[in-house]
């Protein structure tokens, strides 16, 4: 069983939001009682050949919240995503809230200050976040009780986000037939990911698990929703009982045959800064190409 203060008679509503063009979805979750949700995971929208940044899938978001009447209370990021940007600025003008991300977000941001070769003026103490999250750290959306489960092994800022019986476990776990996330990312690590994946399965059985990304393996329909139990009997890669040695040998020779995620270079620059696009010195909007560096 899990040591988290796992609360299994809260069942919060969750609303999901599917991007086609990165295969993320995004939620709000939402305390039915008072009304205050959180956003987890948004995105914004980026056309990268034009160098153009749009807003349709937050829209999407922020006009559920409002015509809902829900209050916004935090948007979390499960992560430094690698494939998509973060909306979560843009939500928060709109509608408030607190942005929040894993208090290893600075060794994110020192791997990739060097990276993009930022200069002083790039904090990397995480302090683009409103908050913070420690390994066990519980929060509360209105009535509802929450807490973090540090997961690193794709990135080593990722966090699993538990709000009554509903986890929201980031890139940590795909649906059973999608197995898990790559491990191949500095800082990641096919060992780590593999021992974060059983912090997820000691949660009980009917934990329901929420996916940030659905590739629709074999061709079926996009899928977001499992269960620990589900997850425990089925998934490809950790499912019953598959060793950590087996883990890292399949899951280092998956990797090995992935290409680079196509908006890998926007998404770390505006991600590692809480979803603020970096500028030049005039405050214009600038995203960098560095050669050979990633």
């Amino acid at each position: 069983m899990s040591d988290y203060p796992v609360n299994m008679d809260m069942h919060p509503a969750v609303e999901p939001f599917f991007d086609p063009l990165t295969n993320t979805i995004s939620y709000v979750v939402t305390d039915q009682k008072s009304n205050a949700c959180a956003v987890i995971d948004s995105v914004m929208d980026l056309n990268y050949a034009a160098g153009r940044i749009t807003f349709e899938h937050a829209n999407e978001i922020i006009a559920y919240i409002e015509k809902h009447k829900l209050r916004l209370e935090w948007l979390i990021e499960t992560h430094v995503h690698a494939d998509h940007l973060s909306a979560a600025p843009y939500i928060q003008s709109r509608l408030g809230g607190k942005i929040g991300i894993g208090d290893q977000i600075t060794v994110v941001q020192d791997t990739f200050g060097k990276v993009f070769n930022e200069g002083t003026e790039f904090q990397r103490d995480g302090s683009q976040f409103d908050r913070l999250f420690k390994d066990g750290d519980t929060y509360s959306i209105g009535g509802l009780n929450a807490f973090a489960i540090h997961t690193p092994g794709h990135t080593p800022a990722c966090m699993v986000h538990v709000v009554g019986d509903a986890a929201f476990v980031g890139d940590t776990l795909f649906m059973p037939d999608g197995g898990s996330a790559r491990a191949d990312f500095p800082g990641g690590d096919a060992g780590e990911l593999y021992d974060s994946i059983q912090k997820v399965l000691s949660l009980p059985d009917d934990m329901r698990l929420f996916m940030c990304h659905d590739y629709g393996p074999g061709g079926r329909d996009i899928m977001w929703e499992t269960t620990v139990a589900e997850e425990k009997a089925e998934n490809i890669h950790v499912g019953q009982g598959q060793t950590r040695d087996e883990f890292i040998k399949n899951r280092e020779a998956r990797d090995a045959t992935l290409d680079v995620p196509k908006l890998i270079l926007p998404s770390l620059q505006v991600n590692m800064r809480a979803g603020e696009v970096p500028k030049t010195e005039d405050g214009k909007p600038m995203l960098k190409v560095p050669v050979n560096a990633i």
